[in-house]
């Protein structure tokens, strides 16, 4: 039996761009789909933050450097410059496959550059509140 487990995510990346006119997708700096190990047409999830909405698409690159994050196509009716939002993957794993799975969580600063690359595991659980 298959599982779905995150595979990568990058969080709370702020968008800077809404087109509606433009083919439907997210377009992320290179920079980011590199770390976060993100291929060009890869279907992604789109949480937005902010707003509270979802949406599914596949993500495009957008010059490496730029910090950009741009909703594009009907679903950029979901979205809105400066929202945050996070922009996930997943894949499927047999249970033998869990104890090696590590998924790639990229964290940025306010202008979409990259800070840190974090690894987690299906057996990470959070700090127990006091």
């Amino acid at each position: 039996m298959l599982r779905p487990f995150l595979r990568g995510k990058i969080q709370r990346a702020r968008v800077t761009r809404c087109d509606v006119s433009n083919v439907g997708s997210v377009s992320v700096d290179r920079d980011l789909l590199e770390a976060c190990d993100l291929l060009s047409l890869e279907r992604v999830d789109v949480y937005n933050i902010t707003r509270g909405t979802r949406f599914t698409t596949c993500c495009v690159p957008a010059p490496p450097g730029s910090g950009e994050v741009a909703i594009n196509g009907a679903a950029a009716h979901l979205a809105k410059v400066g929202d945050f939002v996070m922009i996930a993957a997943y894949c499927q794993l047999d249970r033998e496959d869990v104890p090696r799975h590590r998924a790639r969580v990229v964290l940025v600063d306010e202008g979409n550059r990259l800070t840190e690359v974090r690894e987690q595991t299906p057996f990470d659980l959070p700090e127990k509140e006091a």
